[in-house]
């Protein structure tokens, strides 16, 4: 694939230090490289590099906007932990305290599950998503409402007890987006927008509204694939099926901006913050080590210490993100998912092209 390169205008002639750790996801198949990196004091290098589009080869640009899928929990979660802060919401409080008779099925008692095991996906809810969004290409003009997919969850049996162990489900956030509206009696995007992104200056970060399908600012395309290797243009999506869970839209250096001001406590009392920090090891083949917190997770980095972040996965994206112990934040997006490249039946090729995003971060983070 020919790699075409572009990055910020004040970006001197001298060689970008991570540009060879991008160049290796475009080498290995991913049509597009956004990243950014903002230091400890602030100042943000941004990089894109591969084609932004593959029917013109049009350079990506940079910090374009990008679907930052399960991200959309990082800030879903800020918003919980800043009405536990007004007073608003109990972490420990059942579920039904709010949403009364709501949660309810084969196994799910909405009175035995706190506001604290949805954040920490230890409720034992059912999912979702795998049955909503089995086929991408089939949804992407489809818009379903957070109550039908709450229903198509609740068809299912309980995962496990709550509290019983970690299990990550979609549905947990889902849940909590319908608290946020039920509690504030407004809208999770006006939410977003007047908690998080106005505050913060984050022009282009921002959660579609139903049936809103093209992206609104200057970005890559997106691709998927049906059968691996066979990319297809899935860019203009109705992202319904993510809503609270994963529907958000950002750019790399705004999502750093998020970031840093939540790890810095410009979002959050120091005490929500703790408790947005306090772990349960929620490690697996694919994040070894991991452990997740209330909507944040924790990584340790290869060079020493933990990062803190999230990341998110959703057809036509992947981006991986976290903050180093030295106050360096990096994002990194490509314009594809790992099975869109390589066979889900290749087990082993899979599990290498799912990491090589995660790796790319880490180098990142640790060549300061």
């Amino acid at each position: 694939m020919e790699t075409q390169r572009t990055a910020d205008a004040d970006t001197d002639a001298s060689p970008d230090p991570h540009e060879a750790a991008m160049q290796a996801l475009v080498d290995a198949g991913y049509p597009a490289v956004l990243a950014s990196v903002t230091d400890a004091e602030g100042k943000t290098s941004n990089l894109a590099l591969g084609q932004g589009d593959l029917a013109t080869g049009e350079a990506p640009p940079v910090d374009g906007e990008v679907r930052i899928g399960s991200n959309t929990k990082m800030f879903v979660s800020t918003i919980v932990l800043q009405l536990v802060d007004e007073g608003q919401l109990a972490l420990d409080a059942p579920i039904d305290t709010y949403l009364p008779g709501l949660i309810t099925g084969d196994g799910v008692d909405g009175t035995k599950i706190s506001v604290r095991q949805l954040l920490q996906h230890t409720a034992g809810l059912p999912e979702y998503a795998d049955k909503v969004a089995a086929d991408a290409f089939g949804a992407q003009q489809t818009y379903i409402s957070p109550r039908d997919m709450l229903d198509v969850a609740l068809e299912r049996p309980a995962a496990f007890a709550p509290g019983e162990r970690w299990a990550y489900s979609n549905t947990n956030y889902l849940v909590l987006g319908l608290m946020i509206e039920a509690v504030t009696n407004r809208a999770l995007a006006t939410q977003i927008e007047d908690r998080i992104a106005a505050p913060l200056g984050l022009e282009h970060t921002y959660l579609p509204a139903p049936g809103e399908r093209q992206l609104r600012g200057e970005h890559p395309r997106g691709y998927h694939a049906e059968t691996a290797g066979e990319l297809r243009d899935i860019s203009d999506l109705d992202p319904a099926f993510g809503w609270a869970a994963g529907a958000l839209v950002s750019t790399p250096s705004e999502l750093n901006t998020f970031m840093r001001a939540l790890l810095d406590g410009q979002l959050l009392s120091a005490e929500a913050l703790a408790e947005m920090q306090t772990t349960v090891p929620a490690g697996s083949e694919l994040t070894p080590g991991a452990a997740y917190g209330l909507g944040l997770q924790s990584y340790p980095m290869s060079c020493g210490g933990v990062a803190w972040g999230h990341g998110g996965d959703i057809p036509g994206t992947q981006t991986r993100n976290a903050i180093g112990p030295d106050g360096t934040a990096v994002t990194i997006a490509v314009t594809a998912l790992p099975w869109a490249i390589v066979s889900p039946d290749d087990n082993e090729r899979l599990l290498a092209q799912y990491r090589m995003v995660t790796d790319a971060l880490d180098e990142t983070l640790c060549v300061q």
